[in-house]
């Protein structure tokens, strides 16, 4: 079962498995317009897939005020406000497509022990110091590119972003999905997520991920 939460920014969350010590604090993604914020289908269907098999983590998925990267600092406020009304010792980030950024740029918060980015957009001009003691692991997909209306991070985007953190000493690892898509899921016209090709061999992975988070 999931709860809401209301966020100190305004914002709004859904947490699962309830309060833990240890929290997946999970950002969506953006887009250029400034919309009002919306549930993402791939980190709906993350935590889905995910929370089961971790009871003791538990899972706030953040709907943004505005999701859009030209508020990018709106975004990364309400992650902020996130961070503090999971509540736990050890936070871990999980940021899908424009959420990489987002989560890079709240990783400086107390109790943050990493990022974990899903398709992570990771610009040139972002800056990376938040990151500085925390881990950086990226899962991208192989086929995962910008196409003529439909949104995409190309996997080299997000390597040029991980080796630049890896120059600046931060740990971490990049992993390369064949055939992955941009995401895990999308949504039918009904509200139903539907999986995309290879949101299994996602699912595997971020597990991986989460051993080390949980442990």
């Amino acid at each position: 079962m999931s709860e809401l939460v209301a966020l100190a920014s305004g914002a709004e969350a859904r947490r699962t498995n309830g309060a833990r010590e240890r929290m997946v604090v999970c950002l969506n993604g953006g887009q250029r317009r400034e919309l009002t914020g919306t549930w993402s289908a791939s980190l709906e269907w993350f935590v889905k897939a995910l929370a089961p098999r971790f009871p003791r983590l538990g899972f706030l998925e953040v709907r943004y005020r505005i999701r859009s990267w030209r508020r990018l600092e709106l975004c990364v406020e309400d992650a902020r406000a996130a961070i503090a009304a999971g509540g736990g010792e050890r936070t871990l980030l999980v940021g899908f497509s424009m959420g990489g950024a987002v989560s890079i740029s709240a990783a400086g918060e107390t109790g943050v022990a990493g990022v974990l980015g899903l398709a992570p957009w990771i610009p040139e001009q972002l800056e990376l110091s938040p990151l500085a003691g925390r881990r950086l692991d990226v899962l991208h997909g192989s086929l995962d590119r910008r196409l003529p209306g439909l949104p995409g991070v190309s996997s080299a985007s997000s390597r040029r972003g991980f080796e630049r953190a890896r120059s600046l000493g931060i740990a971490g690892s990049y992993t390369l999905i064949a055939g992955g898509l941009h995401g895990l899921a999308l949504r039918a016209p009904g509200g139903a997520v539907v999986p995309l090709p290879r949101a299994a061999a996602w699912a595997r992975l971020a597990a991986a991920q989460l051993d080390w988070f949980a442990a």
